[in-house]
């Protein structure tokens, strides 16, 4: 069948943002004479919401200590708040790609496990060029992915079967909500994660660079 619409996972498929959620969770750190961790290291860290990444990143002895969690949670919130485009920039191609999708009349949307206050305000700054039928974060009456909830509430707020979508995403939280939704999913290995994780997880297809998802339409 033809693919109509495509959901995007937001950092590390659309955007490079690695090096403001590091420089953001080790400030958080650092203020608490904590270890901070090397920039690289957050690729494994990050995909998974604010909490699992502060629970990731934190001393072991206090990953399970949830009054340490909700405050480091809060904080990492405020210091991303006055980072997040700093260094973050769409990975090349993307532009192109969003470009190609939309002369093609393809409809896209976003589902990003980052907070759904933040997704909007980086949608509109990064991609404000381009039309998104949707862009979703994580919502407190929803569960985050890989459950299947929000991508599907996207599917009926965009007007198309779920069975019509790629969903691109670079981790296997995304292939695992694409298959639990019923959409096409495809990895991305420009992201932040490798292609064993992405095939164990599912990927049907595997996009070198993003002029690659054109040619699956």
């Amino acid at each position: 069948m033809r693919f109509t619409a495509v959901l995007f996972d937001l950092d590390g498929t659309l955007l490079n943002t690695l090096d403001d959620l590091a420089d953001s969770m080790n400030a958080v750190l650092a203020s608490r004479g904590y270890q901070t961790h090397p920039t690289e290291e957050y690729r494994w860290f990050v995909g998974d919401g604010v909490e699992l990444l502060v629970r990731r990143t934190l001393p072991r002895t206090l990953q399970d200590d949830e009054p340490v969690v909700e405050s480091c949670r809060s904080q990492m919130r405020d210091e991303y708040g006055r980072r997040w485009k700093n260094r973050s920039r769409p990975y090349p191609g993307v532009p192109a790609l969003l470009d190609g999708l939309a002369e093609r009349a393809v409809r896209m949307a976003i589902l990003s496990n980052k907070p759904d206050a933040f997704v909007g305000e980086i949608a509109r700054h990064f991609f404000g060029s381009w039309t998104f039928a949707a862009a979703w974060g994580a919502r407190p009456e929803i569960p985050r992915k890989p459950d299947p909830t929000a991508a599907l509430a996207i599917a009926h707020e965009v007007g198309a079967e779920p069975g019509s979508f790629l969903y691109v995403g670079d981790t296997n939280t995304d292939m695992e909500t694409a298959l639990a939704a019923g959409m096409f999913p495809v990895g991305a290995l420009w992201g932040f994660r490798d292609e064993r994780e992405l095939r164990e997880a599912g990927a049907r297809v595997l996009a070198a660079r993003p002029a690659d998802v054109l040619d699956l339409l």
